[in-house]
């Protein structure tokens, strides 16, 4: 292989939160932060990260890159990520998968340098999952598009982009990624409900 091309991640933590009640970035799961656990995995996977689109002062945790349109969903914060990113590929993760295995960014990165696929994502039972996503950063041009016309979809706009799907069924067969179930690894957390399952799986775990 050749030269290794440089990555860089952002946690997304942009959403209203209305279903938590209260800002999920800052909700603490085993005693830290969901926002803690994101940047945590992105860093686990060798990434450099930073946030995209908070809503509340999380600079504190890692460097902001603001929302450069207010109230235009993710792929606003995807977008002014991508603008904000100085390396070719760009990865994407959720604040509220705090299952999700660092292992499981890097074979998605792997994967996109070497289809050099415009978006990769993963699908669980044979639905594609929006995020975590690795983007080229040339495709800010089409997603910005997108995000001009009106259509703020995010999956929609990184299908029209040009995008590639891998199963994690397969990922773990092949030995891929070891943690978790790979049913487990996009369980979110938006509801004090779903906060209740993870922890307590976790305890269980322990």
């Amino acid at each position: 292989m050749g030269e290794r091309v440089s990555v860089e991640g952002f946690v997304l933590a942009g959403g209203r939160s209305s279903r938590m009640g209260r800002d999920k970035a800052l909700v603490e799961l085993a005693g830290k932060p969901l926002i803690a656990r994101a940047l945590e995995t992105l860093r686990s996977a060798g990434i450099a990260a930073r946030l995209a689109g908070a809503r509340g002062d999380l600079s504190a945790f890692a460097p902001v890159v603001p929302d450069e349109a207010e109230d235009a969903g993710p792929l606003s914060g995807v977008c002014s990520a991508l603008r904000a990113a100085g390396s070719e590929w760009v990865v994407f993760l959720p604040v509220d998968l705090p299952l999700l295995p660092a292992s499981l960014l890097q074979f998605l990165i792997e994967h996109a340098q070497v289809t050099d696929a415009a978006v990769t994502v993963a699908s669980l039972n044979g639905f594609a999952q929006t995020f975590p996503a690795v983007v080229r950063r040339e495709t800010l041009a089409a997603l910005s598009a997108e995000l001009a016309s009106g259509r703020s979809g995010v999956f929609a706009a990184f299908s029209r982009a040009g995008m590639r799907v891998v199963a994690v069924e397969m990922v773990a067969q092949a030995g891929g990624v070891r943690e978790w179930p790979p049913y487990r690894w996009f369980w979110n957390v938006n509801t004090p409900a779903e906060l209740e399952k993870v922890e307590s799986v976790l305890k269980r775990l322990g």
